[in-house]
């Protein structure tokens, strides 16, 4: 992987999630590069962030020195509320999930298959706090976008033919966006959609081990 460029870094990997929202959606954003999302929700949308610990209209981060240590998100980082913010339980937070309630999932993953399976919740032999909502996420919601780096940190692929770390969900899946560029999944394989600022084609592909069709 030596020599590839670096292409977008965490937040213009958010900015460009960001370009997936659309007016009147109401969208779950994942821990890690998507709770960046909310910094970038295009002007005029009207887009409502729900956090599966029981908010609904989330604002972007607060400023420094104006974070509330009681007001957080599912992540556990400081957020802000808005005018119409609603709060409630993790049962009705859940109701709404499974309930076909949500219309897009912003999620980070720790790998993706080239047919949109999804591992993000743990690494056998780690420690982890639990699994959190992102298997009811990729089941409930409309449409499940990947942001993550392309490679891990030993430069390997981490989007594959086939997962190796135990799935959060089968199939679910729909882009993926990386620091590299954006790719969607299609029935036979990947779809190049676009390239990130400075990276060819060429290096997106062999930064790759997941079939790419187009």
């Amino acid at each position: 992987m030596a020599g590839v460029a670096s292409g977008w870094d965490r937040n213009r990997m958010a900015a460009r999630a960001a370009q997936e929202l659309r007016d009147g959606m109401y969208v779950n954003l994942g821990i890690g590069i998507p709770t960046l999302v909310s910094n970038y929700i295009p002007a005029g949308a009207d887009v409502t962030l729900q956090s599966e610990n029981g908010m609904l209209g989330m604002g972007p981060f607060p400023v420094e020195g104006e974070e509330d240590a009681d007001l957080i998100n599912a992540g556990k980082q400081t957020i802000t509320e808005l005018d119409r913010t609603s709060y409630f339980d993790s049962a009705q937070s859940f109701a709404m999930i499974r309930g076909g309630k949500i219309n897009m999932a912003i999620l980070g993953a720790m790998e993706v298959a080239e047919n949109g399976d999804l591992a993000n919740w743990m690494i056998p032999g780690k420690l982890v706090k639990g699994m959190g909502g992102a298997m009811d996420l990729v089941a409930g919601v409309g449409r499940v976008v990947v942001v993550m780096d392309h490679t891990n940190k030993a430069g390997e692929s981490k989007v594959l033919h086939r997962c190796t770390l135990p799935l959060t969900g089968a199939g679910v899946v729909d882009r993926i966006i990386t620091n590299l560029g954006v790719l969607d999944v299609g029935h036979k394989g990947l779809h190049i959609v676009e390239l990130a600022d400075g990276v060819t084609e060429a290096e997106l592909r062999a930064a790759t081990e997941a079939t790419i069709v187009d």
